[in-house]
């Protein structure tokens, strides 16, 4: 089992960044890929971005490519999403997830493929 705790949302002004954390605890966290999905009010949970196991492979939704990095700190068990020149539209609950890491090169990019998911936190971007 894994668990994951995501902290680092708010509400923030158009243009302005954030930086999400998700702690994982459980088994080995550097064996595991990291995602964050993220779901608005009315909507189907998507794709942000994911890197792989050890962290040299990342790979972004075409809507905040360029805008938002994730990064990992294995030996603090952490990945981050660093979120910067953000648009209302980004407003969303996110949530990070984990899947093991059979490939290192291969983009988990569905839902479908994560086996562990945070409780989220909540992004509010104001216009």
């Amino acid at each position: 089992q894994v668990q994951l705790v995501e902290t680092g949302g708010g509400l923030v002004q158009a243009g302005g960044s954030l930086r999400l954390s998700c702690a994982a605890s459980g088994r080995t966290f550097s064996i595991y890929a990291m995602g964050w999905f993220r779901q608005a009010p009315g909507k189907e949970r998507e794709f942000v971005a994911t890197i792989s196991a050890r962290g040299g492979n990342t790979y972004y939704a075409d809507s905040v490519k360029g805008r938002f990095t994730i990064s990992r700190d294995n030996a603090k068990n952490t990945v981050y999403l660093q979120m910067n020149s953000l648009k209302p539209e980004d407003t969303a609950v996110y949530y990070c997830a984990a899947t093991r890491d059979y490939s290192g090169s291969y983009y988990y990019t569905t839902t479908k493929e994560y086996d562990y998911w945070g409780q989220g936190t909540q992004v509010t971007v104001s216009s």
